[in-house]
């Protein structure tokens, strides 16, 4: 089973949490997003387990739970991606102009999806930036990583992992996992209707 959650972060970070949770947030700019991201877990898993973290710091349920997550926010937007089939990725991303985009893509990105972008017609070009993106750092976060080995990643060759990616309005959404799957068939908005 695999259910890709996309919420709204200032409406989930203002659902009043445990206490012990509320204390543990972090201060500062993350704080909401963090708050945002444990009420969604909340809202999907009641009681919430302990959570510990990896060596590089990636989140897990802790004991003997049969269940894996990975969260990934971008502006307002939070997704969570959870999973009884084994560890995860995900990463959600506003499409939106980025400074400097095609000297990211020389650093970062593979011959092969360079050669993707550049087949794309030029208005379809940043769209085509934020899908590969999303796969990299899907793959990444199922890995436990960092971004910074996101040069290391090459989303067009085979792995033994399976990427799916869509595109939902401005958001690009892509999810790494153990087995394949249809991102569009698990996708649950528990976003505030407006």
């Amino acid at each position: 089973m695999y259910r890709l959650y996309l919420g709204n972060i200032p409406a989930l970070s203002a659902i009043p949490l445990a206490a012990e949770i509320m204390a543990a947030a972090p201060p500062g700019a993350r704080r909401a997003a963090w708050l945002a991201g444990r009420a969604l877990l909340c809202h999907v898993c009641s009681p919430l387990p302990e959570i510990i973290y990896g060596e590089q710091g990636k989140p897990a349920f802790g004991g003997e739970q049969a269940l894996w997550f990975n969260l990934s926010h971008s502006g307002d937007n939070i997704a969570l991606l959870l999973s009884d089939e084994g560890e995860v990725g995900c990463d959600i991303e506003v499409i939106r102009p980025r400074p400097r985009w095609p000297s990211l893509v020389s650093a970062f990105y593979s011959d092969g999806e360079q050669a993707e972008i550049a087949a794309e017609r030029p208005e379809h070009q940043l769209a085509a930036f934020w899908r590969i993106w999303t796969q990299k750092e899907a793959i990444v976060k199922q890995r436990g990583g960092g971004v910074w080995q996101m040069a290391d990643i090459d989303s067009t060759q085979p792995a033994t992992h399976f990427i799916a990616h869509c595109q939902q309005n401005a958001l690009s959404l892509a999810v790494c996992t153990p087995t394949p799957l249809n991102i569009q068939d698990i996708i649950v908005d528990i976003s505030p209707q407006r």
